[in-house]
Order: structure tokens, then C-alpha cells, then sequence
């Protein structure tokens, strides 16, 4: 048997398919963080960006959602004052979600 044929026998071998990526999902959803409460002066800023916000602009923005920050660039495609809420590239992210908006 050659060198080649002989290393080949002993190569990894997947046995169990797709149990990294299970492994990898698990492993993500146990690295959870809690939602962090921003300080009175961080929530005034945030207030008056978002009162300035119009509908086209582009906005790098950082929100809690599932355990996850979350940050992320687009534009503003839609803002609803009365139920608390943007869309931004067809996300919907409600104001208390928001910890960061840069506009």
C-alpha cells in the first residue's frame, strides 16, 4: 500500500452530518447576553435622533434582539411613531430595542 492511500485510511471522518452546525446553533444560543439599560443621558440622545429620523436615511444602528446585539447599516424605509417601531431594509426594530443610532 502506498504512503497516499495508506494517510487516506485516516483521515477525519464525518460520521454524524450536520452535527457541527447543531453544535455551532447550541453553542450560539447559550452565548446569550441580558439587555443592558442605557443611562438617562444616552436615552435623551437617542430620543432626539430618532425625532429627527426621516424616512431615506442611512443609519448605522445597534439593537437587542434574541439575545443578540445586533449592528447592522441601511436605510430608514419606514418609521411609526404611534406603535414605537422602524423598518430599516425590511427589519422592524422597536425604539426600546435600540441601544446605538448614528445617523
Amino acid at each position: 500500500m502506498n504512503k497516499a492511500n495508506r494517510a487516506a485510511q485516516f483521515m477525519p471522518f464525518d460520521a454524524l452530518k450536520g452535527l457541527q452546525e447543531a453544535l455551532r446553533d447550541k453553542e450560539k444560543k447559550l452565548a446569550r447576553v441580558e439587555r443592558s439599560e442605557l443611562t438617562e443621558e444616552q436615552a435623551v440622545e437617542l430620543s432626539q435622533k430618532l425625532c429627527k429620523l426621516e424616512k431615506g436615511t442611512s443609519v448605522a444602528i445597534t439593537f437587542y434582539h434574541n439575545g443578540h446585539y445586533i449592528a447592522f447599516t441601511g436605510k430608514v424605509s419606514k418609521i411609526n411613531q404611534p406603535f414605537k417601531y422602524l423598518v430599516i431594509d425590511n427589519i422592524k426594530i422597536f425604539f426600546e430595542d435600540i441601544c446605538k443610532l448614528d445617523c
